[in-house]
């Protein structure tokens, strides 16, 4: 599949997931696909957890309200830490943006699907440290995304986007 196609055929999955298995190798070439990601002056601000042992995950499950990938067979956790770049830059939230859309696009092309679950993890109910400090993360770390992983169980839902003229132009704003 070309990449653009790819691109346009990804969309953010909130339904059931099928009881497949992820492959520990499939995991492997997404968590490469968010390592291979750019970083702000190379600082490397991202750092990843996957869990796919069934009672693990159930643990994790249970700590989030209201559920999300309840039924995903894996996860993956994105955790960043702010480290200054350039003077007193910090591009972590950059770091991890270019990270989960590779992972993404890696799941896509896996024939996965998957969410950007990264307010609901984030709220001010700390539901990223609950499962951060479940998964014996360091302090300096701050989880800010979960990523379920797996087969679509039900058809994928696709949402309108703005056609690429009332969005792009050349050479100024409107042209």
């Amino acid at each position: 599949m070309d990449i653009l196609d790819l691109i346009e055929s990804r969309a953010s999955y909130r339904g059931a997931y099928a009881e497949t298995p992820v492959p520990r190798e499939h995991l492997d070439a997404i968590l490469r696909a968010g390592c291979a990601a750019p970083s702000g002056c190379n600082k490397q601000t991202t750092s990843f957890i996957a869990v796919d042992e069934p009672a693990l995950l159930d643990e994790l499950k249970a700590i989030v309200m209201p559920r999300i990938g309840d039924t995903a067979p894996a996860w993956i956790l994105v955790l960043t830490r702010p480290i200054v770049a350039y003077r007193d830059r910090v591009f972590n939230v950059q770091d991890y943006s270019a990270a989960i859309e590779n992972m993404l696009l890696e799941i896509k092309a896996l024939g996965y699907e998957s969410c950007w679950y990264e307010g609901h993890v984030t709220d001010d109910d700390d539901l990223g440290g609950q499962l951060a400090r479940r998964l014996g993360v360091p302090e300096e770390y701050r989880l800010v995304c979960v990523l379920p992983v797996g087969v679509p169980a039900e058809p994928v839902k696709r949402v309108r986007k703005l056609p690429v003229e009332e969005r792009v132009w050349y050479n100024g704003f409107g042209k």
